[in-house]
């Protein structure tokens, strides 16, 4: 026998204030009036802001390049924020971190500091206003607890909204993840053992001095230079392909422009280097090579056959990592 449905009750219509739509459950009726299920009305605009990919969530942050690399490419690196309205009372520093013990998201240390970690899966598809939460919460956690992750609303601030845009991020890039600590000898239980997996499994990274955004790095068959720019990505590769087709895409001898990384809105040109190349005999070349750059970047001569035929290996040679 069929199960008899229980009578409905008409939900009264609820008074709105400036067109804006109440948040309630997926399944109560909406409270816009449309007699249809939240999650079957306004609830799904909501769900499709909070899901939808910003392409560029670091765009309008000084150092939206070095915001990038500790995201995607730094193994272990911190940089202090400046919040737009200052610290508040109890919280000496906030500090950005590329990665924090048992990957959670945020940190409130035992002397009140709080520390971001960047790295984290993020719960939305804006990493800026995730990271933004984990900051806010991070302000008014217990010293000496870690931050969940969490689910801001759509309307949550960005950090571009926390944070004094001006500032310019600088980060310091570390051998291994010791600054998780105040003294590393004294970690102990998984903190201590989540220590080791970090070290052990860290790639020996440099930021160079002269240009921006730029990281040198050592692997065990070859080093690599990844150089995150700030340029739209069709001028860059028009760029990248004059000089690649006149030869003067390398970085010295022995090197090679190998492709790009694609990661949040930017492009990370790569270049192999020989094994005994370090990070300071980078610093002439890559110098050099951004003089080059920028003289390319104002050609408005459309680009020969032989341009073109680079134009189309670079772009073959590319990684999308977000």
């Amino acid at each position: 026998m069929a199960k008899k449905r229980r009578p409905q009750s008409k939900a009264a219509k609820p008074q709105l204030a400036d067109g804006e739509v109440a948040v309630v459950g997926a399944r109560e009726p909406c409270p816009c009036g449309s007699g249809r299920r939240y999650k079957a009305c306004h609830g799904r605009e909501a769900s499709h802001a909070a899901t939808e990919l910003v392409r560029r969530p670091f765009e309008g942050l000084a150092g939206e390049c070095d915001w990038v690399a500790m995201r995607e490419l730094v193994p272990a690196a911190t940089a202090s924020l400046t919040l737009r309205d200052g610290l508040p009372e109890g919280v000496p520093s906030v500090t950005l971190a590329t990665v924090l013990p048992l990957a959670w998201p945020g940190l409130r240390r035992d002397d009140g500091s709080v520390m971001v970690g960047i790295q984290n899966d993020t719960p939305s598809g804006d990493i800026s206003r995730d990271l933004a939460d984990v900051l806010l919460r991070g302000l008014n956690a217990d010293p000496g607890s870690p931050i969940a992750t969490g689910r801001p609303s759509v309307d949550a601030p960005r950090l571009q909204d926390v944070l004094d845009a001006q500032v310019q991020l600088v980060p310091e890039v570390h051998t291994g993840f010791e600054f998780w600590l105040g003294d590393a000898e004294d970690a102990s239980g998984e903190v201590a053992a989540s220590l080791e997996r970090a070290n052990s499994a860290a790639l020996p990274t440099l930021r160079l001095g002269g240009v921006e955004a730029a990281y040198w790095c050592e692997t065990p068959e070859k080093n690599h230079l990844r150089w995150v720019m700030p340029h739209g990505e069709e001028e860059l590769l028009d760029a990248l392909s004059r000089l690649h087709a006149a030869g003067a895409s390398s970085l010295g001898e022995d090197t090679r422009l190998v492709g790009s990384f694609r990661a949040h809105g930017l492009l990370v040109p790569v270049w192999d280097l020989p094994s005994a190349m370090t990070a300071e005999e980078c610093e002439k070349p890559a110098a050099a090579f951004q003089e080059r750059l920028a003289e390319a970047l104002g050609s408005t001569v459309p680009l020969t056959a032989e341009e073109r035929k680079s134009r189309s290996g670079l772009m073959n040679r590319q990684i999308t990592l977000s």
